[in-house]
């Protein structure tokens, strides 16, 4: 881990703050950016990481709940840093903090297991959002993300998709519509006029039904199915 000592830590508010690792192979963004998260008072950041086998690393030693992952790095990329995390500490959520927001590089994160996917000219208010809601185990994306994951899904591809099970409810039809849409989590929530946490138990139905991978699957399912 860079920097020597890695902990920053937070406000102590005597509640239990959202562990954080920052990771990103530019010192000029990877501190700021912690010392800034750390500023907020349920939110405390662990740990930085130049690279993504020291994320990998900090995860192993320190309790993480979210890791902010660059995605170009030395040594191990944030896309296969967030791989291994999936696999090795699956209830660790990795939100994604890049520039780049090109169809292969979100496709690519997402399907690694990403909860969550920001450019850097997102402020730190969005930041500390997306934070919290990934570490509540929600999907946040970027505005130009969505509309990218959108435009891919809806492009035509050669192989047929399979079709939606029978079984699934109207309640979970409308929430796949809204997936397809682009709505986060609390949109759909406030559209359905439902808490968060239903959103999210319906998801995990659906996505079980439906054998759907992750929300870039979803987003295509409900295109084919003429969903959204």
């Amino acid at each position: 881990m860079s920097g020597g000592d890695p902990r920053i830590s937070g406000t102590d508010t005597g509640s239990v703050s959202i562990k954080v690792i920052v990771a990103d192979d530019q010192a000029a963004i990877r501190e700021p950016l912690a010392a800034v998260l750390a500023l907020a008072p349920d939110i405390d950041v662990v740990a930085t990481a130049a690279d993504g086998a020291e994320a990998l690393a900090a995860a192993a030693s320190v309790p993480v709940d979210v890791v902010l992952m660059d995605l170009r790095m030395p040594v191990m990329d944030g896309t296969e840093a967030t791989r291994r995390l999936s696999e090795d500490h699956p209830r660790v959520a990795v939100v994604i903090l890049t520039t780049f927001a090109d169809d292969d590089s979100i496709m690519a994160a997402l399907s690694a297991g990403a909860r969550g996917y920001l450019t850097k000219n997102a402020g730190r208010e969005d930041i500390a959002r997306a934070v919290r809601a990934a570490a509540a185990g929600q999907s946040v994306l970027d505005r130009a993300v969505q509309a990218r994951l959108l435009a891919a899904a809806r492009t035509p591809r050669p192989a047929p998709e399979r079709p939606l099970p029978a079984d699934l409810t109207p309640r979970e039809r409308e929430v796949l519509t809204l997936i397809g849409q682009g709505l986060p989590n609390r949109a759909i929530a406030e559209t359905l006029f439902i808490s968060e946490a239903t959103v999210k138990t319906h998801i995990n139905n659906l996505f079980a039904k439906a054998d759907i991978r992750n929300r870039v699957d979803a987003i295509r399912r409900a295109v084919a199915a003429g969903l959204a």
